[in-house]
């Protein structure tokens, strides 16, 4: 089984999400929203298939990355997210949630050896 298919986004926290929006919007040209930016791509095998990359800055005060004290979250793209949590599952791995399911995939949070907590998303 695939586990990891590519990186989904890259989460951080900051002191003020909205300037440093403003920030890479004005001196590295990201083309920004309320939730940072999405980067488009096309997958190698089926260049029909278009994927994002997000990247989003969340306030320095956010829950979001809990349990985890890291100032960071990595998302990864993965192919089959009820499969790879049984898994995950059987291999002692801590889940720290539900799976849910939203009009454009499935995600679940998990923790790693080092506490950094990842987010698995499975596109719709």
């Amino acid at each position: 089984m695939k586990k990891v298919t590519g990186i989904g986004g890259i989460f951080f926290k900051s002191k003020d999400s909205k300037a440093l929006n403003d920030w890479y919007k004005t001196h590295l040209g990201f083309d920004t929203n309320e939730y940072g930016a999405s980067f488009e791509w096309r997958e190698d095998a089926d260049p029909e298939k278009k994927g994002t990359t997000q990247w989003s800055a969340f306030s320095d005060t956010t829950k979001y990355f809990e349990p985890s004290t890291k100032e960071f979250m990595i998302n990864y793209r993965v192919h089959d997210l009820v499969a790879l949590v049984e898994e995950l599952k059987k291999e002692g791995v801590t889940i720290l949630d539900n799976i849910e399911t939203y009009d454009y995939g499935k995600f679940v949070h998990i923790i790693d050896l080092e506490g950094n907590k990842i987010e698995l998303w499975e596109p719709a």
